[in-house]
């Protein structure tokens, strides 16, 4: 028996149930009494829910994230961190790598621990695959689940997100528009996030009709801090005869790469070759020109999602799904 089950069984919503156990006066005599009921009528302990409301907090959420080394992770967690620390929560973080069985054994440790609720930071936790998803379905059953920038439907799961789709095919459509039509679109990632990228590069492509080409997608497999190979990789698109004049990547670290190959093949920046990256993150000042980037608006993502988490720990209805745009920050790497 859950939370999920009184609130179906009472005939109300979970906020009803939370505002119940939480002794609110906002709730109806008679709906209180119905709610009540089926809680003794099933024996039903609250105890795992009402660490969540108030009731024996451990004033502790727990945060996950695959790579603390990994920028836009770091930061991520940094500012989540500090906003709980602004309503009187610590924090317990795991980094967990990006196996499925590593993530599913942190969301189970941190139960144990007695958190008020999880943060799953970055695209990487939510799968295509529904079973996939169990460990998160299973967790929501106990307290609430955050994902940060990725989407998952589902009882006591609220996602924040930025729309990676739509900032990079309005960015896609700009740099067809300047006047380079043979772009490279170089990633790292099949994540929700990474699929929603690529979604939006191809889907401008095809409007362009300029999608014939497969080699124009360019998955780079090795580590996030290895610029270097990233380059090469580029390089070796160039030695097997791939000709393009702009790269659009998923993030800044790949777009910095395309910044050397581009020095490396006399290109003069922008008017010859074009890149931009994602994440607006500060490596867009360790280049010249400067980087072009998409900011997909990490702090107010992590503002709100702490907002949404601290307002259903307090039993209010919050949204399940909130949506952000990105915004293109032009800098020196392009011509729009």
């Amino acid at each position: 028996m859950t939370i999920y089950d009184i609130s179906e069984k009472a005939g109300v919503s979970i906020a009803t149930v939370s505002r119940v156990l939480n002794g609110s006066g906002s709730v109806s005599e008679k709906t209180k009494k119905r709610v009540l009921d089926v809680i003794r009528r099933y024996e039903y302990t609250p105890n795992a829910f009402a660490r969540g409301l108030g009731l024996n907090t451990m004033k502790t959420i727990g945060i996950i994230c695959a790579d603390s080394s990994d920028l836009y992770l770091a930061k991520a967690v940094y500012h989540i961190e500090q906003q709980l620390r602004g309503n009187g929560y610590d924090s317990i973080l795991c980094c967990t790598g990006y196996e499925l069985e590593a993530k599913a054994a942190a969301v189970g440790l941190l139960i144990t621990k007695k958190v008020d609720g999880i943060i799953l930071v970055g695209s990487n936790f939510i799968y295509e695959c529904e079973a996939d998803n169990q460990y998160v379905t299973d967790a929501a059953s106990q307290l609430p689940i955050m994902l940060l920038n990725a989407a998952l439907d589902a009882p006591n799961v609220y996602s924040v997100i930025s729309d990676d789709f739509a900032s990079t095919y309005e960015a896609t459509l700009k740099m067809i528009s300047a006047g380079i039509p043979d772009i490279v679109y170089f990633y790292n990632s099949v994540s929700y996030s990474g699929k929603k990228k690529l979604a939006g590069y191809r889907t401008a492509m095809e409007e362009k009709a300029l999608s014939a080409n497969p080699e124009l997608l360019q998955f780079y497999q090795g580590s996030h801090e290895d610029i270097p190979a990233m380059t090469r990789h580029l390089v070796g698109l160039h030695d097997n005869g791939l000709i393009f004049h702009g790269v659009i990547a998923s993030d800044d670290t790949l777009a910095l790469a395309a910044v050397k190959y581009a020095r490396l093949m006399g290109y003069s920046i922008p008017e010859e070759f074009s890149i931009l990256g994602y994440n607006n993150s500060m490596l867009v000042n360790c280049c010249e020109p400067e980087l072009t980037s998409i900011d997909n608006r990490l702090e107010t993502l992590c503002r709100h999602l702490t907002s949404t988490l601290m307002g259903v720990l307090s039993g209010k209805e919050m949204p399940k799904k909130t949506v952000f745009s990105g915004e293109i920050i032009r800098r020196g790497t392009t011509l729009f």
